[in-house]
């Protein structure tokens, strides 16, 4: 099988690798997936070398934060999937549901305890990196994290970008050369393991696996949990299959229209693959590798002029150019931000001169002033506004276009940009399936400046910050099913 790529793999400890260790440990905690995965396929490629049985560790903490009825189930729906693919494979997978805040305590470190090395996930964002600096500095064994989270390796680019337009220009530069770095499709195929172990019975004890019954995340199940209960499951499901499903639907059904009626909230065109991505039930190459097939596309098409434009560099149509500069572009721009900036979801982060200009504007008189009870319930005097949170609310989800407005409108009625940023947070990690996620804060502070440009004329409130009104949305838009549908 082929190797992981260099470019991929980080050695967050400097703890040796135990030869005598019994097993190679996975601990999966971003890259929810079996396929179409660089850390899966890292740690099946030491196993191999070491001739050691692969153990994967799946855990669900119940306290971290926002943790909800909604949250839990979409990644428990995503661990039964993961327990049916690797149930006949020569893997020992233990997926681990906390039943009370702390009872996962001391999990890891134990299983590495028999280790030759832990592999783990690495993601910039939330609160994993601190929980894998933790574990890095405790365990005695190596621990290697593997980026898996975009077709660029975070760490080709060496500082944060300012703009979408100055990283098109490095992405055209310097990534043909890792467009030939995919992961194996499913990395487990045709493997030759040991057969796997059986984990102590004072482990089991203490921290047994998740059956059936809890996996499957009904509602009783989910109410035994510490979590928050106020918010509810989401109709999408998780898990890789149907991520999957939302791939092949919108290649077959949505792109021909998506370059024209993505900004459509009624037409629904986009692809619904966020959350998917974002709790790794689907990988970016995944999404590469079928739409390039799709569009017949080979590496030789990609175009000479590396200036950033948005389109003509692909070699695609123009739908798929349109879907790549979001999917690629603009995501793995957020990913930029969270790799080289700890700030990255603070009001210190945006460009000095969108501080500048709103603090200039901060003491303006708001025309209406909300709680954030109000906002949070959708009671505002704008009913395009109010059917954007009632959708997030009720649907763990916000559509593209109106996701602008939404936090323009916030910025507008609470008392400083402060209060805004603060807010829009919030909302957005409490109630969307793919919130705590780089690309949600990198579309959270665009509200407020970042990536953007100063704009004129310079209007109260927002200086020259980026202007949105819902009576101008409404008119370049269709919305009388939208707020039909979703009106509070």
């Amino acid at each position: 099988m082929q190797k992981v790529p260099i470019s991929r793999i980080r050695e967050v400890n400097l703890a040796p690798l135990r030869q005598e260790g019994g097993y190679v440990l996975y601990w999966m905690i971003a890259s929810r997936r079996t396929r179409w995965s660089f850390a899966l396929q890292r740690a099946v490629e030491m196993a191999t070398e070491l001739n050691r049985p692969l153990v994967v560790l799946e855990p669900l903490r119940c306290c971290y934060p926002y943790a909800s009825d909604r949250l839990h189930a979409f990644i428990l729906q995503g661990m039964a999937e993961n327990a049916r693919s690797l149930a006949a494979r020569q893997v020992l997978y233990h997926p681990y549901v906390e039943p009370e805040a702390g009872e996962g305590k001391g999990l890891l470190l134990t299983l590495a305890e028999r280790a030759c090395l832990v592999v783990t996930d690495d993601y910039p964002a939330f609160f994993l990196p601190r929980m894998v600096a933790a574990a890095a500095a405790k365990l005695a064994v190596r621990l290697e994290a593997i980026d898996g989270n975009g077709l660029l390796p975070l760490h080709a680019a060496d500082h944060d970008y300012p703009t979408a337009y100055a990283f098109r220009r490095f992405l055209q530069k310097v990534l043909p050369k890792y467009l030939l770095e995919f992961p194996v499709e499913d990395p487990l195929q045709g493997g030759t393991l040991p057969d796997p172990p059986k984990l102590p019975a004072e482990v089991l004890r203490r921290w047994p696996g998740a059956g059936k019954e809890l996996l499957a995340a009904s509602r009783r199940v989910l109410a035994r949990m510490p979590i928050d209960h106020s918010v509810h499951t989401a109709p999408a499901r998780g898990g890789s299959r149907e991520g999957v499903k939302a791939l092949r639907r919108f290649l077959e059904k949505r792109l021909a229209r998506y370059s024209e009626e993505r900004n459509e909230p009624e037409a629904e065109v986009t692809s619904g693959l966020s959350p998917y991505l974002h709790f790794g039930h689907v990988y970016v190459h995944q999404v590469f590798a079928e739409l390039a097939e799709a569009e017949g596309w080979s590496p030789d098409l990609l175009g000479p002029d590396t200036r950033g434009k948005r389109t003509g560099w692909w070699g695609m149509g123009v739908a798929a150019e349109a879907f790549l500069d979001q999917v690629v572009t603009w995501r793995e721009l957020g990913f930029n931000m969270c790799t080289f900036r700890d700030d990255y979801a603070a009001y210190a982060s945006l460009p000095e001169w969108a501080r500048r200009t709103l603090e200039e504007h901060r003491g303006d008189p708001r025309p209406v002033a909300y709680t954030r009870q109000e906002l949070e319930a959708g009671k505002t005097r704008y009913p395009l506004w109010n059917a954007a949170q009632m959708q997030l609310v009720r649907e763990g989800r916000l559509h593209n276009y109106l996701r602008m407005l939404w936090g323009k409108k916030i910025l507008e009625w609470t008392p400083s940009p402060q209060d805004a940023l603060e807010t829009m947070i919030a909302f957005n990690d409490r109630y969307a399936l793919d919130g705590r996620d780089p690309n949600s804060y990198s579309g959270i502070l665009w509200c407020l400046g970042r990536y953007d440009r100063a704009w004129g004329p310079e209007r109260p409130i927002f200086g020259k910050i980026r202007y949105m009104s819902s009576e101008n949305t409404a008119r370049k838009v269709r919305v009388k099913g939208y707020l039909e549908k979703y009106r509070p």
